[in-house]
């Protein structure tokens, strides 16, 4: 059982990467974003997931800053993640991608870096990269973004290191079942984003009635859900009594009747881009 805020899991070159951590998607810079970060850090979170589309590296590159410094923890205690943008995907864009990141960030080097999207005829020079700062010991582990299983197949085919991470749309209704199945057996980790389905699930009637059991909350509840399914979450909150309270999830465990209750909601319905279907 995952006891704590910092639990980690191990991904399959060794690195440990915190089971829970906060997002940024669509937090522009400014203080609200650095302030959610350096919440975030205050009441022990130790994982920040960003990407270069979201424009807002250098505003959590200050939080990270300053939220260490005001915590007494080092930067080796944070797990940070970022990715490469689409329009970035070939092999010198995708490092001087990650290069552009570091320096916004101010950090000497990234924990995870994903590729954002699988785009066709474009993925595989990207993870040539990847492989590259892998290599070279600029990062700690590369992983991918919203790949379904028929890409990881065909990136597999040449790579030389296997992806660490796949994170991907991941809530009670849309289970990735497929993909979560061939990510385990494979040995990579499957993370989640959007896990509360953009607010879509609150009013839930299953899962209210399940979080008024267990006296929690609707997100509580997804998320203590998500780590019992063995996948990392990445909740997004700019609220620090949310920031909180989607952290207080430790001290309960739901029933696997519960556990399949939730899993039996899967639609396969999405609410971001089809990782099959996308144009940009």
């Amino acid at each position: 059982m995952i006891k704590i805020l910092n639990s980690t899991t191990a991904l399959h070159n060794g690195v440990h990467m915190p089971w829970l951590g906060i997002g940024v998607f669509k937090v522009e810079e400014g203080p609200e974003l650095v302030n959610a970060i350096k919440f975030a850090i205050k009441h022990g979170y130790r994982s920040i997931d960003t990407a270069a589309i979201y424009e807002n590296e250098a505003g959590v590159g200050q939080a990270i800053r300053e939220g260490i410094k005001e915590a007494g923890i080092s930067r080796e205690e944070l797990f940070v993640t970022s990715k490469v943008w689409n329009s970035d995907l070939g092999y010198e864009s995708t490092i001087a991608a990650y290069e552009t990141s570091l320096q916004k960030l101010g950090l000497d080097y990234l924990d995870l870096y994903l590729i954002h999207w699988p785009v066709e005829n474009k993925y595989k020079e990207a993870w040539r990269a990847m492989e590259t700062l892998y290599k070279e010991g600029k990062v700690k582990a590369i992983g991918v973004s919203n790949f379904q299983v028929h890409h990881l197949k065909e990136l597999m085919k040449d790579a030389e290191v296997k992806p660490m991470v796949n994170q991907v749309e991941y809530h009670p209704r849309l289970t990735q079942t497929e993909v979560q199945q061939f990510c385990q057996r494979n040995g990579i980790q499957l993370e989640a984003w959007s896990p509360l389905m953009q607010g879509q699930l609150l009013d839930h009637p299953t899962l209210l009635e399940i979080a008024n059991k267990y006296n929690k909350t609707v997100p509580q509840i997804i998320i203590r859900w998500d780590l019992q399914n063995g996948v990392i979450t990445i909740p997004k909150s700019t609220k620090e009594h949310r920031i909180i309270e989607n952290s207080n999830i430790f001290d309960f465990q739901l029933t696997e009747e519960d556990m399949n209750r939730i899993n039996g909601l899967n639609q396969n319905h999405r609410v971001g881009p089809d990782p099959d279907n996308f144009d940009f």
